[in-house]
């Protein structure tokens, strides 16, 4: 299934727990073979995908408990140096990743599910809108909006991080 990476990219954000996430998506997938029928020829696929696995998280125990999401796995990925990267700028890149991470933590899910669609599953406004059952304009105000607040919340992470090596 060429989508299964994106789908539990998705389900692993929503859950914050990989085997729920893969649970996830194992029952997405099994209802969209048992709902094949509803799908309408000329409809977007991947769009009608997301939706059920979206769907299936809030009916979910996990979506239930509307918990927090978090970017931390738990295989730590190994960072890669750049052919020109030097320690410091390594230190750096991974300063600013945690930094984005906790932002993207703290956002509200409507923000959130919308900047993870649109910046990271690279989807259209339509695409979004199919898989969130939302109007277009209601994806265009919601990234807005959650793109402000990622500034807000970096800015401030980035004057405690300056204020920190400040004092040191």
């Amino acid at each position: 299934m060429p989508m299964f990476g994106r789908l539990y990219n998705f389900a692993r954000w929503l859950t914050q727990d990989s085997s729920e996430a893969e649970d996830l998506v194992q029952e997405a997938c099994m209802k969209a073979l048992k709902g094949f029928g509803s799908f309408r020829q000329g409809t977007n696929f991947r769009a009608w995908m997301f939706r059920i696995l979206r769907n299936t998280f809030l009916t979910s125990r996990a979506g239930l408990r509307a918990a927090m999401v978090s970017l931390d796995d738990d295989e730590a990925a190994p960072v890669e140096l750049a052919a020109n990267g030097t320690p410091e700028s390594i230190l750096i890149s991974c300063r600013d990743q945690q930094a984005i991470q906790r932002a993207l933590e703290a956002l509200p899910v409507q923000y959130r599910e919308v900047i993870l669609l649109s910046d990271v599953e690279e989807m259209r406004y339509q695409e979004i809108s199919d898989t969130l059952g939302i109007p277009v304009g209601t994806v265009m105000s919601r990234l807005s909006r959650g793109r402000k607040v990622m500034r807000e919340l970096l800015t401030e992470a980035s004057i405690r991080s300056g204020s920190r090596s400040a004092s040191i």
